[in-house]
């Protein structure tokens, strides 16, 4: 009789543990997810759990990808240097300087040797600015920009730059974030938000710029290549180097109040189950 209570007492307490494990791995992948989400949007799942419905974002395939970075200079090749970016007059000093592209000179965290960099060292341009001038919104911006509704803050506000993309490129998938615009068009939204192909016919008709760090994580050699690339939301995204480094990194800003809430609730599922076991006991 003891010892099947014993068992019984056993069985329960693993039952419990493993429904603990479950509440709390739900409560990490809540956790990742973007704060301004609109219910009103189809659900989408991370890439390590089963889909049951198609991305909000389709995938741009086969675009030839060439390499930018931050604090390249202008060339015959590349008219506009990249000491500013579109949204950022003061990119080198907010990243914290050059980021060498040369792999001797990266690690293997895939940041530059010499500095931390203050930005996220995964990032991409795309041939769209919603902002005319630094100080006004696009017109098309609010047509096109299927987010635009939910982030838009006020006039001349860009609601670009910061957005999460992911790259695939032989088999493998990056994760990055839309800091510049180029290569080449300011105003492709077709393209950008659409199913069209790239305007440009620059390049083999580039259509995205890859900083050294994704170029790097993908295995890309040499100075362009063919990949594929959509937009994603935050929960969508999983553990990586990309999460690593920058204050304009969702993650490395979410990470204090996600760890206060995580501690918190784990707390509260511990007494729920020492409460449940005293119960069973009685």
């Amino acid at each position: 009789m003891v010892q099947t209570r014993a068992k019984t007492m056993n069985a329960s307490i693993i039952t419990v543990t493993l429904f603990l494990g479950a509440l709390l791995t739900m409560l990490e992948s809540d956790a990742q997810s973007d704060p301004v989400r609109s219910n009103t949007l189809p659900r989408t799942y991370a890439p390590t759990l089963p889909r049951t419905t198609a991305p909000i974002y389709p995938w741009h395939r086969n675009i030839t990808a060439t390499i930018f970075w931050v604090g390249e200079k202008a060339t015959a090749a590349n008219p506009m240097h990249n000491a500013a970016s579109s949204w950022d007059t003061k990119w080198v000093q907010n990243y914290g300087g050059y980021d060498d592209p040369n792999p001797a000179n990266r690690t293997t965290d895939f940041r530059p040797k010499r500095f931390i960099p203050g930005l996220n060292p995964f990032y991409v341009a795309l041939p769209y600015n919603d902002r005319v001038n630094w100080a006004k919104t696009k017109a098309s911006a609010k047509r096109v920009i299927p987010w635009f509704n939910r982030t838009f803050k006020a006039e001349g506000k860009t609601v670009c730059n910061m957005r999460w993309v992911a790259v695939h490129c032989r088999g493998r998938i990056c994760y990055a974030q839309w800091s510049d615009v180029g290569p080449f068009q300011t105003d492709d939204w077709a393209y950008v938000f659409g199913g069209a192909r790239p305007k440009n016919t620059k390049n083999n008709s580039a259509g995205i710029d890859l900083s050294p760090a994704v170029r790097d994580y993908l295995g890309i050699k040499g100075g362009n290549s063919k990949c594929d690339w959509r937009f994603v939301e935050l929960h969508e995204i999983p553990y990586g180097p990309w999460r690593k480094f920058g204050r304009n990194n969702h993650f490395i800003r979410m990470a204090p109040h996600l760890s206060r809430t995580k501690r918190e609730e784990i707390e509260r599922l511990k007494r729920a189950r020492e409460d449940w076991l005293k119960r069973r006991s009685l």
